[in-house]
């Protein structure tokens, strides 16, 4: 009988699955792990229906030899398929696909959303419908009357058989009017006085709401009148504030427009310096600064004069040609021997 050598098995060489030990040393077997080969696509078809795996049934696979196992198994003729079957079913099946993706690529998709957003499912139906994780839950009470004592069992009286004769009446066994009434006076009066009670109960519940409705309304008066004490306060102080927010301003303005005021009145004076000597004297070169009595002489007694010596002069030279021609006529009648001259 062979032994093991050792009980860890031995290294596994780098080119071999197995190893085998000489029969002196004894056997040994060990495989080098590798990754089951699954018989898969590496892609996906998204137009392929997936198929779930078919259970298998030992009594329905045809593996499993039926029968004799001493006879030998007769192969039957359809055990097969046929190739022109099998062809005809592929055909049909790339039809289908290739119908289904036409019609995927024909169907009018939404756009891919902008930059920055996404789609979300919206509920088109016509009656929305909340749906919640939590259960509705509704909490209902109800006051129920005491339990009262159960009355007491009737006694049991077989009823009579036979025809009565006569009837004997003893001392006591008539309707005693006290004895009787007794338990329905104290129903009534133990009713009563439990209504009172509930009456009275009820009323005092009710004077002790008033009472905690007239001081929480107390209490609530009070805060109502610390909060608008607080809220007057607060405006008080933010009116203030934007007052004196508003004076600051006006005065950081005025002292802006008087810093820009004396900067614009020393730019003047610094620029106006030279202007106002050069101004005057073309003004006075222009005519523009004059004696009011020379003016006056340029402008009424001179033109007056002129007219007055023109006038004279007028009438200087017009006597003088009447002159001139008085002369002349005169001279005129001399040469003619004292005739008078023809009128023109």
């Amino acid at each position: 009988m062979l032994a093991s050598a050792s009980a860890t098995p031995p290294p596994l060489p780098k080119g071999g699955q197995t190893e085998t030990v000489g029969p002196r040393e004894g056997y040994a077997f060990a495989a080098e792990p590798r990754p089951v080969q699954a018989q898969r696509k590496k892609y996906r078809d998204p137009f392929e229906k997936e198929q779930s795996p078919q259970p298998v049934n030992i009594m329905y696979d045809r593996r499993i030899h039926r029968g004799n196992t001493y006879a030998s198994p007769v192969i039957p003729l359809n055990a097969q398929p046929d190739p022109v079957e099998v062809q005809k079913q592929a055909d049909l099946k790339r039809r289908l696909r290739a119908k289904r993706r036409a019609e995927a690529q024909r169907r009018v998709r939404t756009p891919e959303p902008v930059e920055g957003r996404k789609h979300i499912d919206v509920q088109t139906d016509l009656y929305l419908e909340e749906l919640s994780d939590k259960v509705p839950e509704a909490v209902a009470a109800t006051q129920t009357d005491a339990f009262l004592d159960r009355a007491p069992s009737p006694l049991y009286i077989p009823q009579k058989s036979g025809i009565d004769v006569a009837t004997q009446v003893y001392d006591g066994e008539l309707f005693d009017f006290d004895y009787e009434v007794q338990p329905i006076l104290e129903v009534l009066v133990g009713k009563t006085v439990e209504q009172a009670l509930m009456e009275v109960h009820e009323e005092e519940e009710l004077e002790m709401l008033r009472k905690s409705q007239l001081a929480f309304e107390e209490r609530r008066n009070a805060e109502l009148a610390e909060v608008q004490r607080l809220e007057d306060a607060e405006r008080r102080r933010t009116e203030e504030k934007e007052r004196r927010l508003t004076e600051q301003i006006r005065i950081l303005k005025e002292k802006q427009e008087a810093a820009e005021k004396i900067a614009a009145r020393a730019f003047a004076q610094s620029y106006l310096h030279n202007l106002v000597p050069s101004v005057f004297d073309s003004l006075a070169t222009n005519g523009y600064f004059y004696d009011v009595v020379e003016k006056e002489v340029e402008t009424l007694f001179l033109p007056w004069l002129t007219g007055e010596v023109e006038k004279k002069v007028t009438e200087m030279a017009t006597a003088r040609t009447v002159v001139d021609d008085i002369i002349l006529n005169a001279i005129r009648i001399m040469r003619n021997d004292g005739k008078p001259l023809p009128q023109d």
